[in-house]
């Protein structure tokens, strides 16, 4: 299957270099330009099926880009998700005005969110990237156990986008009847809980025949990873609750899961 064009204009390096990175691992056929003049000439001579376009860049900006791409019938077509630096209700008018299907905000930015909405917009993400590991996250069981429901809910959805079969309890007592119920491959676990610790949890599950061996992530206030005590019991990974992102989580499930050969 031939390859998706994507061409992504964006001065600024790091954010180019992530994007660019993210692009070519999901197998699109991803090519990078640095300024609008040099990014209207690269859409000219390679016909992309999609553009990621900044709007502040040298020489010629993301506005004037669009502006030429409306006025030629060969480019006014090609679908364009614009990186806004500011977000602005009047900058994000202007550029829907201007005909683009969608934006990101750079101060809000996830490398999975542009991924995201290019599937969106040129048709789906390369089988390359669906096959075997989406399978393999499918049959894949996360238990989170984690009394903030805001919390939950935020990992819980992030992990099903994942493609992992997720459950959830918001305390040791349902966390341990969930457990017992289902053994999961994976347990991301809050330490301070109503009614039954996470340290107690813990506890159990490792003077469990069945239990003792699934990898356990912590979420923590900073200070239980320094615990022996805990060390002790086997925790895989520390995410400090006022700290972590949701990519991280995945980022360390991924890493774990390598580890214990379930993907």
């Amino acid at each position: 299957m031939q390859k998706k064009k994507i061409l992504l204009i964006e001065d600024e390096p790091v954010l180019g270099e992530i994007l660019l990175k993210k692009l070519v691992e999901a197998e699109y056929d991803a090519t990078w330009t640095h300024d609008g003049e040099k990014g209207l000439a690269a859409m000219r001579e390679t016909r992309p099926d999609m553009i990621l376009l900044d709007i502040v860049m040298p020489v010629k900006d993301g506005y004037q880009v669009l502006e030429e791409m409306a006025a030629d019938k060969d480019l006014r077509t090609i679908p364009v998700v614009v990186i806004s630096n500011s977000g602005q209700p009047v900058e994000i008018e202007r550029i829907l005005g201007l005909g683009v299907k969608d934006y990101i905000v750079k101060a809000q930015f996830d490398p999975d969110e542009v991924l995201d909405k290019v599937i969106k917009f040129i048709g789906g993400r390369p089988d390359a990237v669906l096959g075997d590991v989406a399978s393999a996250r499918s049959n894949i069981h996360i238990l989170v156990i984690e009394d903030d429901a805001f919390l939950s809910s935020l990992a819980v959805g992030r992990l099903q986008k994942e493609g992992y079969r997720v459950s959830a309890a918001y305390d040791g007592d349902q966390g341990w009847k969930a457990l017992q119920q289902d053994a999961p491959d994976l347990v991301l676990l809050d330490f301070i809980m109503p009614v039954n610790s996470g340290m107690n949890v813990l506890k159990q599950m490792r003077a469990d025949a069945k239990l003792k061996d699934v990898p356990v992530i912590v979420f923590s206030n900073g200070q239980v990873q320094e615990d022996p005590e805990i060390a002790a019991l086997g925790v895989e990974a520390f995410l400090i609750k006022a700290n972590f992102t949701l990519r991280e989580v995945v980022e360390k499930i991924e890493a774990i899961l390598k580890k214990y050969g379930k993907l």
